[in-house]
Parts: C-alpha cells; structure tokens; sequence
C-alpha cells in the first residue's frame, strides 16, 4: 500500500510545491513509511507541470521506491494489490509488474485492458510522455482512496492524493468517483490554459444497457460533483473497461417473494445453531454453501499469503517459535463476519505465527451502567444484547486507571465469546484478543489531532462513530491476556482483514428487513443492487484512509471479485431469508457457512453495527441521527 499525490499545473507563477502543503505530505508519510520521493516533470516545449509524490509501505516482493520512472520518462504511481489477473510471482513486486505491463500499451484500448485484467484493490496516477497524458482512477468498487481538488484560480492547480487535511476555506477536496478511469490532455490543456476531464467507465460485458446509455447516465453524475469550468467528456472511441463482476441475479421467484408470516417463519421461531443444522440437511443448500466457502476461502487466502514476511524470503530461515510476530490481523468484534474470516485466516496463515484479534470497545457511560444495573434481561436479551458490564472484573488500565469493567460493552463480550470459538477449532494456534480500550478524552484527542482529517471530505455522524472505532481498532494499541494477566500490547500486523461487503451483499442491515417487510424480495433486490453501487463513496474510501493512517493496509475479502461475482449470480433468496428471526435469516447463507467450518454459537448473533457495539454511539450527544452533518468534525483548535 501507498500514500500517492499528483500536482499538475498548466500556467502558474507559483512554485508547485506550494500547491501540496507539509500537512498533506506527512499524511501520505504515514501511509508509507517505508519511502518517501518526489519527481518534478516539465515538459521543455509546453507549459504544463506535474509533481508526483510517493511513499511506500513495503508489502510485497523487493522495496520499490516510487514514483517509478522508465527510460521513456513515463510515470507511474500505484497503491494497490494484483491479486489475480496479472501474474506477480512471490519475490516480484507488483508496482514493476504493472508498470512493465503499462509500457507495453500502444493505445487507449490497451491500457483499459490491462486495467480491466486487474483482480484487487486500486488506485493509480499514470503519465504517459509520449502522448502527454496523465491517467488516475479508482477500482470498481473505490476500495483504495483517491481525493481531487480543482483550483478555481486561472493560474491555480489540479490535485490528487490519497489523502488530505480538513480546511475551513480554500477550494474543497472530493473522492475521485469509483465510476472509470480518467484522463487529462495535459498538451491540450496547456495550448487552451483551461483543464477538462475525459473518462472511461466501467461496463458490464453483458449488460443490455447501451454504450450511449451508460455514457448518459455517468457522465450526469460525476458532472454534479465537478465544478462548473471544469468540462467532463466522454472519450470519442466510446470505449469503457469491463467490470470485473457479474451484473445482480434479479430473479425473484413466487414463492421467495412473499412477504413474512407466509412460509416457514411460521415455524421456526427459535434463534438457535439447531435451526441452522436443520437448514443444512438441504442437500442443494449444503452445496451452494460449500461453493460460497471455497470461493471465500481463496480471497481470504490471497490476502494472507500476499505478504512479505520479515527476513523469511530471504534467509529461509524459519524465526523461533517465541520470536513470531503476527503479520496478519482482523477487525474483531466476534460477529459472524469477522469470525468467519478469521477461521479461514486460520488455514492459511503460517501456523506458527499469531493472529491479532483487534477488539475496540469506548467507555461505557455511567448512565448506560446504571440503566443495565436497572434492567431486567429474559435469557435470550441477555445473550443477544450482552449490554450490561461485568462488575466483578476489578482490573485496572494501565494508562488511564479506569477500571477495565467499564469496557465490557456488547462487542467485547462476544468477542471474549468467538475467541473461545476459535481456541476449541485450532487450539495450536496463538490468537492474540487484543483489547483496545478508548475514553472519551483519548477519542476527542485523536478526532482532533487525526481523524477528522482521515474521514474528511466525508462529514456524518455515521462516518465520525464508524471512523473512530476502526482508527482506534485499526491502530492495535490495547492489552492482551498472558498466563491470566493482561499486559499491554500493540499489533505489529500490516495487513487488516475486514468484514466490509458482507453486511451490503447479504441483507445485513436493519434496514434491509424493514425494505423487506414494505416491500417484499422486489424491494429487497433494489436496495441490495444501491448498497454495492454506493459502497466507494459511502465507506470505502474513508476505511482505505482510516486504516491507511497507521501504515497498515486494509483488505477485503467479502469484495474480492470471484466472491461478489458468485454472490451476484445466486437468487436473493439463496444468500438471505428475511421471512426468518433476526440472528438467522440476515446473511444466511455466510451464518450456514460458518457452521460449516467449525463456528458455533456466533453463527446465530444479529447484526450489531460497530457503532453500537463498540459503544461509541451516543457517547457525545442522544440527539443526533447517523446521517446529519457531525459537528465535533468541525472543531479545530
């Protein structure tokens, strides 16, 4: 992974390294702090002039500093991941594979070729001498971070980074939407002082909807987003990049379509891991839930093999039991996400080297305690809520001498849970359940000092309490347990597995059901196709810069492409029955496959957004709704 940037201007009396300020620079450092350069390009016969700055995190095969430059003074800055489509041997670097590759492209259609090939997540900047073109893009589902600002100046600038800083004034940083690829004729651009886009985008090769259709409908929505002197053409040959999907199984049978109370919810009542077997007796279900393992487990196999491990390369020399550090770590709140992809990490992880379980939890409030003292759980609240703290836990944290009993929210206890889950499925391996405790003046301290200039140009509440708790998790700063007593640690991991993709794919949500209930699988089946649609803008890229702030690299093995284009293929029906309980119907057939691989009781918890389970919801304010604007982003000393 990388911290990437591209200063280009056409005319200015400015020095263009007063374009990208120290601020924006020492966040891309943190993203890669492993190199830092920067390469100034002119062109001797035109005025235009670009900057390229990158800093890498080293992850794969041999250091390569970038940006990289060729013999024909092509650029080249990437921060992403081949993990299929392109082959990348185990000591290559895929920085210099792709470049190659690109070198090779005599035309547009090439390079949207090579670029539709690509299997993982990315974003590139691409400077093309020979035709004095500058290409950048996202992949098809923004799982990369890429961020643009138009100057409105005449003799300003066009920037691009993977990350920025919040400002009060100035021209507005925006993502670059995940919609194609772009590219900008920095010769015409030059010869007319003015800048103008042309795009690229994404096309499913067997979609019905014409190229003009597409054109049309894309071209509409990036133009909102643009200020109004920047133009936004299509490019002339109508060329698009292949989706690296399959469009949405839209089918929706009778029978699946009714609405609840009409089939077998009548029967099954019960949130139970019985309910679940029962369910597998199905011959044809146990086989589609097979192909959905195996289809996972490769994607989550990708993403911890893809990975340098420390001197192992290079010596062959296998380190001392002791002396294993974790390389690999998941987001872990002990729902079914997070322990279905640490039960297949298991599997492919070295054996003797540990897992970091990263489990956050913010300081429950004292009202919250005292209501849960107050409150008077039936068993099954008391197991799916698991809100009330344990009291006779006494132990104290070390940094700020709060008792850690005031930690026990919801996702801590059922992590404690899915920790003893996967201890019974490989008890050989060392699963470090890292406890990662926030109270409110370290979560104000950091908002300030960091993450609000991570989820920036994002501002919601939803985006503060969801960028909080995976910054905090994300870090890997807390306590794990040794011998019974619970000493401090930080995850040296650089790769985060992460559950994002499931929850949109397979029905997760809460809303899901109430669109579900209003209107039937035909509503449930457009909510769905929205949710992946809208996936780059809303999560995607704020996770990327999130998790990118602590030079560790996020992936995502629930949108790895074989595992949405197997998801797509299936009947909605097939991967979520919301006619059933909570705790069983939503994401089905992922509940089914964790049965499957060894999963017991976490297989039947409801869906618990990190928000509530962490406990940072409401922890600042009772009044607000997720979707309004978050004041406390604003706040700057």
């Amino acid at each position: 992974m990388c911290g990437i940037g591209c200063v280009v201007t056409l005319c200015s009396q400015h020095a263009i390294h007063d374009f990208f300020n120290e601020d924006i620079l020492w966040c891309l450092r943190r993203r890669g702090p492993d190199s830092s350069q920067q390469l100034i390009k002119t062109a001797s016969d035109l005025s235009y002039e670009c900057l390229f700055s990158g800093h890498v995190l080293h992850l794969r095969g041999l250091m390569t500093p970038q940006p990289l430059e060729d013999a024909n003074n092509n650029i080249f800055l990437w921060n992403g991941e081949i993990f299929n489509g392109v082959r990348v041997d185990d000591l290559e670097n895929d920085t210099e594979v792709l470049f190659s590759h690109l070198a090779l492209c005599s035309s547009e259609a090439d390079i949207l070729s090579l670029f539709s090939s690509l299997r993982g997540p990315w974003s590139f900047i691409y400077y093309q001498a020979s035709r004095h073109s500058l290409w950048f893009g996202r992949d098809y589902f923004g799982r990369r971070s890429l961020l643009w600002q138009f100057n409105n100046e005449v003799d300003g600038a066009f920037c691009l980074t993977s990350v920025s800083v919040y400002s009060k004034s100035g021209n507005q940083w925006q993502e670059v939407p995940a919609c194609g690829i772009f590219k900008i004729d920095l010769k015409a651009c030059a010869t007319t002082k003015s800048l103008s886009l042309t795009l690229f985008p994404w096309k499913y090769s067997c979609t019905e909807i014409t190229v003009d259709k597409i054109f049309v409908n894309v071209l509409d929505q990036v133009s909102k987003q643009l200020p109004n002197h920047i133009p936004l053409m299509m490019n002339e040959s109508k060329l698009c990049l292949r989706a690296p999907v399959i469009p949405l199984n839209k089918t929706v049978s009778e029978a699946s379509g009714e609405c609840p109370g009409t089939n077998i919810s009548n029967i099954i009542h019960m949130v139970s891991v019985e309910t679940l077997q029962g369910l597998l007796a199905e011959e044809h279900k146990k086989k589609l839930v097979h192909q959905f393992i195996d289809v996972l487990n490769e994607a989550v196999k990708r993403r911890v093999l893809s990975l340098f491990r420390d001197e192992d390369q290079k010596t062959r020399e296998v380190p001392s039991m002791s002396n294993r550090k974790a390389h690999v770590a998941v987001l872990f709140s002990g729902g079914i996400d997070s322990m279905v992809i640490a039960a297949l990490a298991d599997k492919h992880v070295p054996l003797g080297e540990p897992i970091d379980l990263l489990n956050v939890a913010f300081m429950i409030k004292e009202q919250a305690k005292q209501k849960c003292t107050d409150k008077k759980h039936t068993n099954q609240e008391v197991q799916l809520d698991l809100l009330c703290p344990q009291e006779s836990c006494k132990d104290l944290d070390g940094k700020t001498g709060v008792h850690l009993s005031c930690f026990d929210v919801p996702d801590r206890i059922t992590g404690r849970a899915g920790l003893k889950e996967l201890e019974a499925i490989n008890p050989s391996r060392t699963w470090n359940f890292v406890e990662i405790n926030v109270t409110l003046e370290e979560l104000k301290k950091m908002r300030q000092q960091r993450i609000n200039h991570l989820i920036y140009p994002l501002d919601t509440v939803l985006d503060d309490s969801i960028g909080c708790a995976i910054w905090f998790a994300s870090r890997g700063e807390g306590f794990i347990s040794n011998h019974g007593e619970l000493k401090p640690y930080k995850s040296p991991a650089k790769v985060v597995l992460t559950g994002m993709g499931a929850d949109e794919q397979l029905a997760g949500y809460s809303r899901h059901r109430v669109c579900f209930k209003k209107y039937g699988l035909e509503g449930l089946k457009k909510e769905l196709e929205m949710e992946l649609d809208r996936i780059s803008s809303r999560n995607l890229g704020r996770d990327d810069r999130i998790i990118g702030d602590h030079g560790k690299e996020a992936r995502f093995p629930f949108l790895d492409e074989d595992v949405v284009s197997f998801l797509n293929s299936l009947p909605i029906s097939e991967k979520a029955d919301l006619t059933l309980p909570r705790g069983i119907g939503e994401k089905l057939i992922l509940r089914l496959a964790g049965m499957e691989v060894g999963l017991t009781a976490s297989t039947v918890l409801p869906k618990r957004a990190v928000q509530f389970g962490s406990r940072i919801a409401k922890l600042e304010s009772n009044s607000e709704k997720a979707s309004d604007t978050c004041s406390r982003l604003k706040l700057f000393s």
